[in-house]
Formats: structure tokens, sequence, C-alpha cells
């Protein structure tokens, strides 16, 4: 997973209460280090929210993409460099990132 690089100042925020489960929370903890688990939420619901209503911007480049391999879309995926939507049983790659993600990729976005 990447950050969104947002300015939003905590006083623009609306305070919201969420339930947790404790141990999801400390993994969410041990994710964001420095980062801290909130900010680490709302980059999951900013992600999520863009993939779903179609406003996805695409965060990584080619050389994120350390190695790739083919695949076949089980669900809908969309491409982390072009954005381009991979339909159900579409021929796709999975690439590793330079994190050690794998992530979706067209077949001709490398």
């Amino acid at each position: 997973m990447y950050t969104i690089n947002r300015t939003t100042a905590t006083t623009e925020m609306e305070v919201t209460s969420i339930r947790l489960e404790r141990e999801l929370k400390e993994k969410l903890k041990d994710l964001a280090g420095n980062q801290g688990y909130q900010a680490l939420i709302r980059d999951v619901l900013w992600n999520y929210v863009q993939q779903k209503s179609g406003d996805y911007q695409p965060q990584f480049s080619r050389t994120d993409i350390r190695a790739s391999v083919d695949a076949i879309a089980q669900q809908e995926e969309r491409c982390v460099i072009t954005g381009e939507v991979i339909r159900p049983r579409e021929a796709m790659l999975l690439g590793l990132t330079i994190d050690g993600d794998m992530v979706p990729l067209s077949r001709g976005s490398l």
C-alpha cells in the first residue's frame, strides 16, 4: 500500500468513532509506524473510495516494479501504473514492487 499525501488540517476533519478489535488496532499501529494508525486508516479508506469511484490516480511507475509474473484476474482490478481496469478472467501481470508488495498490472503497462 502507498500513502496518499493529504494536507487537510485536523481542525477541518470531523470526529468519527469506530470500533476496532484490539488485535486489529495493534496491527494497524505496527504497520503505521511513525505515520500513526489513524492516518493509515484514512489512507486505506481514501484508496478504497478512489478505486471504487473511478477517481483512481495511479501512484506507481515502471521503475517501482522489480519483477512480474503472468496471472489471470479473479476479480476486477486496476493497473497500478495506468489505472486501466482489468476485468475478471482477463490476462494480467502481478508486479513485485520495490517494497515487496504484489500489485496488479495490465499486460501492456510494462
